[in-house]
């Protein structure tokens, strides 16, 4: 599977209130919630970004509570992957269940704001189409892509039921 889009750079320890904020969690339509992605740290990224587009951050992205709002809204905002050297526990755990790829690699630094990425969740292999270069990290498990292809876990487990 490959995802192809421009990078969205943030820093260490977005945590979910960054992501959406508690004011908008009366939703949990995901187009919704995207409209308000970021909004406290980056007012325009929401209006801004494109499907199939990228977040990079830092360290520990999506700490703090465990809403599964946040990774919904960085999906429903249009972002098709998010690059981190490492996420919080929960949200690692609520990206999955709704579908949202993500890689953990080590060093972020030279990745940077509008750089064109393509990732190959079956190889691990991040091309940095802007800067020619390439990075690995770990391959997204198989039965993980099968899960975003889906839609989402409970998509996942009702096909599997059915099919």
């Amino acid at each position: 599977m490959l995802i192809k889009g421009k990078v969205y750079k943030f820093g260490e320890d977005v945590n979910t209130d960054d992501i959406i904020s508690a004011k908008y969690l009366v939703s949990t339509d995901a187009v919704e919630l995207g409209k308000h992605c970021m909004e406290s740290i980056s007012p325009d990224f929401a209006k801004s970004v494109q499907k199939g587009d990228i977040i990079v951050a830092g360290k520990n992205f999506g700490c703090g509570s465990s809403r599964e709002h946040a990774p919904l809204a960085v999906k429903g905002c249009g972002v098709a992957a998010v690059i981190a050297p490492s996420f919080a526990a929960i949200f690692f755990r609520n990206a999955i269940n709704i579908g949202l790829p993500f890689l953990e690699l080590a060093d972020t630094s030279m990745i940077e704001v509008g750089d064109v990425l393509e990732i190959d969740l079956d190889s691990g292999a991040i091309k940095n189409e802007t800067k020619g270069q390439v990075y690995k990290t770990q391959a997204f498990p198989k039965f993980l892509q099968d899960i975003v292809e889906q839609g989402g876990l409970i998509n996942y487990v009702k096909n599997k039921r059915t099919g």
